[in-house]
């Protein structure tokens, strides 16, 4: 395929992500059509299948845009020659907190994820998909938490899925609640002392039985 010809089809295909995620956000997952995606692009909807297999596929494509920008960050937490992951950690939590609250597409995005896709039959393949990213993400975490254990940074018997699923629970709720009350919680102040919250947490309570109690 000639040079001309790629770069015309990519930028079809985030022509059809940036339509998707406009209807998406419109008319929720359900409720939206391969047509409807075609039309908010102004293409044919043989264009759309020509990127995507299905609305499915263009979800996950919405999901990986969102999550792409973390992966070189999360390269650095895990590499070994990094001598402060935990700050690289740190880092990373705070990029994905701020930008979306900075970043318009971005929440657009996490509103879709978190409000718009139904628990539906018909969505029984997206929210299994978001199982498997959630999954995915808290490989990622798991990585890490080791990896700031193993440069002394946190206790030799962190206790590492219960951090993972603190971590989950105190991100996704404060999503989550900025989402639905964006004039009733200042979602920079609060995320940051969540953040700061949970690194307390981990260095101190999340050792072993014994350790915790002392």
């Amino acid at each position: 395929m000639p040079r001309r010809t790629k770069e015309e089809a990519l930028q079809t295909r985030e022509a059809l992500i940036e339509a998707a995620e406009m209807v998406f956000h419109r008319k929720g997952v359900s409720a939206s059509s391969l047509n409807d995606i075609a039309k908010e692009a102004g293409v044919t909807r043989g264009a759309v299948y020509w990127h995507f297999k299905n609305k499915d596929d263009i979800f996950q494509a919405i999901v990986d845009r969102l999550l792409a920008p973390l992966d070189d960050l999360h390269d650095q937490i895990e590499d070994p020659a990094e001598v402060d992951p935990l700050s690289r950690f740190r880092e990373l939590l705070e990029y994905l907190t701020l930008e979306i609250a900075r970043d318009p597409r971005r929440r657009r995005g996490f509103e879709i994820m978190f409000l718009k896709c139904e628990q539906t039959e018909t969505n029984a393949v997206l929210n299994e998909r978001h199982r498997q990213n959630y999954l995915d993400g808290s490989e990622r975490i798991r990585k890490a938490l080791r990896a700031a254990v193993n440069k002394g940074q946190l206790p030799e018997d962190l206790d590492i899925e219960r951090g993972v699923a603190h971590l989950h629970i105190q991100l996704t709720g404060i999503i989550y609640l900025w989402l639905i009350l964006p004039d009733v919680i200042d979602f920079q102040k609060e995320a940051i002392h969540m953040i700061d919250s949970f690194f307390i947490t981990i260095k101190h309570n999340f050792g072993s039985e014994e350790q915790s109690r002392k």
